[in-house]
């Protein structure tokens, strides 16, 4: 019995992109479209073994990168005036338009926050942090590919069998808030606990996922690529968690 996931924090395959090019510092205008397509396949990979509701819409975009990606290969014919439209355009315009509308809800967000705080008092200011590199907050697709690379690392372990796990997701969101109780944070990795079953391997990953979305939980990574540590959130944890993120 696999997992079926519908979960709103993944935005679709526009948030992908952008964040491939955020990432790579790749100016969006001309897009490497060969090293992108490859990146964004081994992010559909892990989306694939989650088993997301929603995850025809990243193959469809894997598809249109793919057909781009063999269009940018092709030789091209001459045109008589000398230009050829650039294949890249349309999706340039899209990723842009996107981008406008992400921009506008992080300010509209960054204002509420400020807004929020006019009237509690505030507390004193905190004296300059000095030592270790302070971390960085994760995005999402941050968690997805620290998510592929410990699957790569365990499966690869482990004896290839069928097994049926129906652990609701809430024991998964429970175990982790008590073990993140007893300590200040934990690396990613040493969340998951064996046997390293994929279903049981998702199970974790999806739990993490809801904490973190919830914010009962924190991800943090000091360098890009690094460990991502978590830890609990300023929100108290949830005693009761909905029962329907159970496998289907």
């Amino acid at each position: 019995m696999e997992y079926q996931v519908d979960l709103d924090v993944f935005h679709g395959p526009l948030d992908l992109l952008l964040y491939l090019v955020k990432r790579d510092e790749i100016d969006l205008r001309d897009i490497p479209i060969a090293r992108v397509a490859e990146q964004f396949k081994q992010y559909l990979d892990v989306l694939q073994v989650i088993d997301v509701e929603r995850v025809g819409d990243f193959l469809v975009m894997a598809a249109t990168l793919a057909e781009l990606k063999s269009r940018m290969l092709l030789p091209r014919a001459e045109e008589d005036d000398g230009q050829e439209e650039d294949p890249r355009q349309e999706l340039v315009r899209q990723l842009l338009e996107y981008k406008r509308f992400k921009d506008a809800a992080a300010l509209l967000e960054q204002q509420a926050e400020q807004q929020a705080t006019r009237l509690p008092r505030q507390p004193p200011p905190l004296p300059a942090p000095s030592g270790p590199t302070p971390l960085r907050p994760v995005e999402l697709w941050d968690l997805v590919s620290a998510f592929g690379r410990l699957l790569r690392e365990t499966l690869a372990l482990q004896p290839q069998q069928i097994s049926v796990d129906q652990t609701p997701i809430h024991v998964y969101m429970d175990e982790i808030a008590g073990r993140l109780r007893g300590t200040e944070r934990l690396p990613l990795s040493q969340l998951f606990t064996p046997p390293y079953t994929r279903s049981r391997l998702v199970g974790y990953f999806l739990a993490i996922l809801e904490l973190t979305r919830r914010f009962s939980v924190l991800a943090e990574q000091d360098e890009q690529f690094g460990d991502i540590w978590v830890s609990l959130g300023p929100l108290p944890s949830e005693t009761t968690v909905f029962e329907d993120l159970a496998p289907v």
